[in-house]
């Protein structure tokens, strides 16, 4: 019986290479969007185009931000690398990830923006990467020609390696969905067709591990060029991808990360790249245990190495929960790009809510307010920002401070992906034609649903500082479809109401739908209210959390630009103002006591502490025996800490949103006053 089925499904991956591409639909119904052919498994949400989200309010801010900071001016800011000596544009300088990192970055910002001059910069090198494929189906840098130099740091002796491919691919996924430029797709087959005949010499740890590791990206795209060509050679070369990527399914299930003694030696980056590999092979081989192992190996990660904010503690190497361990700025946008990777396969709402989780908490606080800064390391209870050491595993010259090439220079172009991408997967279309609001923030879509027509939806929200969303319709032409709404975990008593019709009450977990007659002026109306939560943490700390928001100790922060030895760039340090070594009473969270104070409105830059939009307030006290250590907060007291008389009064104290913060405690102890 078994060899008959795998029989059955070999004939069938030969018939569906026979068929010419327009002669299949992507599902069951719709054909409006690309999404899996046979024989992978049906998506449940399809990507948009990139370019038909555009972002509002606070969103757009941040995208505008890049725009004007380093995003749009690395070429300038950073030269050395993204300049035009880099090997990817065919000169002597670095050829390795970090021209392609930024590449991934700066198109989505360029095609959302709809910006001209973005646009022109990336179109140099999708030019450079495109002309000069060799004859055989490689793609990028050659090896490095005589008369070049060779710049002291750079990666232009890994020219062969696969993993920049990688990135440069998903960089031209992206440009392709904005254009329809057919030439990605020439370039694609040919380099896959190499792949094919070179990885059974060559596999992808053969020059360094970083491909056997990230192999889930290359997987990817394999994948999204099969839906669009129907090539058959691509499902037997995703067979080989998957053969040669690092087993992530068997470490997610089988307890390495709570087994381990030491703590298991993984890259914090290549674990959260490494989060999207097994649903990737869920698409081909339809085994329910790929899709169920990340859920897993998230559990695992939590449990021993997991913070507040939804990272985890790995500078570089995973390094425990203390709440002054080190989460790099790469392992937060690939492990946004890991769960907008998973969403539409899985159709599970898990992975939006932790999506937005690390957008709406991490995400802003690893970066200055004008984007022109970086944090390498950002640490969960940072009480300094200083250019001093730090109980780090990979202890980078400035590693925690807000500079430009500080800590390892990778961040300065891998941050770039993280706010366009999120915009860029707000909304989806879905398999029965209709559209998806699944991640939330103010925005604006436009997309083709029910027999084809075009509507547009404008999603006006101060969220997440708010829990109304209204969407409000436009079309010209009244149409049936349905409009499906993530409810998310954290919401026991969401609502929804369509323009003066009663309002319905829907389960937390699930995906509303909406499907209805649609004209021009529809509202519906998605009220997501938001109650404080409270979750334990390392030494039995108490995290405090309200809607998708962390939240955090407001302290007053002095900043100051620094220059250093040897550093050719300055950088910011900052220092406290106020105290920060308060633990929350017992009984004032037995009581919550906790009075939350919302702001009439929501400035367009929200992520500091002068514009916070919202307050909690609520008391704490001061711990005298918890001080420094390595120029960090000192190892958290144990909850509830015993000793009843600290000796210091009782104090009212604010809570602010962890991404408005830079200094902070977002991992209290308890005190046992009574």
């Amino acid at each position: 019986m078994k060899l008959q089925v795998r029989e059955f499904f070999i004939a069938l991956v030969l018939i569906m290479a026979v068929l010419p591409a327009h002669a299949q639909k992507s599902n069951g119904k719709g054909d409006l969007y690309t999404s899996n052919r046979a024989p992978l498994v049906q998506q449940k949400f399809i990507p948009l185009p990139l370019g038909a989200i555009k972002p509002e309010g606070h969103l757009l801010k941040m995208l505008e931000l890049q725009r004007d900071g380093l995003t749009g001016n690395l070429d300038s800011i950073y030269k050395l690398v993204c300049g035009p000596d880099n090997g990817w544009l065919g000169g002597g300088g670095d050829c390795w990830e970090r021209g392609p990192y930024w590449i991934d970055g700066l198109i989505p910002l360029a095609y959302i923006l709809d910006d001209q001059n973005l646009k022109a910069k990336a179109q140099v090198w999708i030019e450079w990467a495109i002309k000069n494929q060799r004859p055989d189906g490689y793609f990028g840098p050659y090896p490095l020609k005589e008369g070049f130099t060779k710049i002291k740091g750079t990666q232009q002796t890994r020219s062969e390696d696969w993993w920049p491919k990688m990135v440069m691919l998903k960089a031209l996924m992206q440009y392709y969905t904005a254009t329809g430029d057919e030439r990605v797709i020439k370039l694609m087959t040919d380099y896959f067709k190499y792949q094919s005949k070179k990885l059974p010499e060559f596999p992808l740890n053969h020059w360094t591990w970083w491909g056997q590791q990230r192999g889930g990206d290359n997987l990817q795209v394999v994948l999204w060029l099969y839906n669009i060509t129907g090539d058959g050679f691509l499902l037997d070369l995703a067979g080989l991808i998957h053969q040669q990527t690092y087993d992530w399914t068997t470490t997610f299930t089988n307890n390495s990360f709570r087994n381990a003694n030491p703590y298991a030696d993984f890259h914090c980056v290549n674990v959260a790249q490494g989060l999207k590999a097994p649903v990737m092979y869920y698409q081909l081989n339809g085994d329910e245990k790929y899709k169920n192992a990340v859920r897993e190996g998230l559990a695992a990660l939590r449990d021993v190495h997991g913070f507040v904010n939804g990272m985890y503690g790995g500078d570089e190497v995973l390094h425990g929960n203390d709440p002054t361990q080190g989460s790099e700025f790469c392992s937060a946008v690939e492990m946004m790009y890991s769960f907008e990777s998973m969403l539409p396969v899985t159709g599970d709402i898990f992975y939006a809510d932790y999506l937005e989780k690390i957008a709406y908490n991490v995400l802003p606080t690893q970066a200055d307010d004008h984007f022109l800064r970086k944090q390498y390391y950002q640490q969960v209870n940072q009480v300094l920002v200083t250019d001093d050491h730090r109980h780090f595993d990979c202890d980078y010259i400035s590693s925690n401070v807000f500079g430009t090439t500080s800590g390892y220079p990778c961040c300065l172009t891998n941050m770039h992906q993280g706010w366009p991408k999120f915009v860029q997967n707000l909304w989806y279309a879905s398999a029965d034609n209709g559209l998806a609001a699944l991640v939330y923030g103010p925005s604006r879509v436009i997309a083709k649903v029910g027999e084809g027509v075009e509507v547009e939806f404008t999603e006006q929200t101060n969220y997440p500082f708010s829990d109304k969303i209204e969407f409000i319709c436009k079309t010209k032409n009244a149409g049936k479809f349905p409009l499906y709404l993530r409810i998310p975990e954290w919401c026991a008593e969401a609502t929804i109401q369509t323009n003066s019709e009663p309002k319905i009450y829907v389960k937390a977990g699930e995906v509303a739908i909406v499907n209805r007659e649609w004209k021009t002026g529809d509202v519906v109306t998605l009220l997501l209210p938001m109650k404080i939560r409270m979750s334990r943490w390392y030494e039995n700390s108490l995290g405090i959390e309200r809607g998708p928001l962390v939240y955090a100790l407001k302290m007053e922060e002095d900043w100051k630009e620094k220059t250093a030895p040897n550093r050719d760039d300055t950088f910011w340090e900052v220092t406290p103002l106020s105290g920060w070594n308060y633990g929350i009473p017992k009984k004032t969270i037995d009581s919550l006591d906790f009075v939350v104070k919302v702001g009439n409105t929501v400035d367009l830059m929200p992520w500091n502490v002068k514009n916070a939009p919202i307050q909690i307030i609520t008391k704490g006290k001061k711990i005298p025996y918890w001080g420094l250590y390595e120029n960090s907060a000192g190892k958290i007291p144990w909850s509830p800490y015993p000793h009843r008389d600290l000796g210091t009064p009782t104090e009212e104290i604010i809570l602010i949103p962890y991404g408005c913060t830079t200094l902070r405690i977002a991992e209290f102890p308890e005190v046992d006053v009574r």
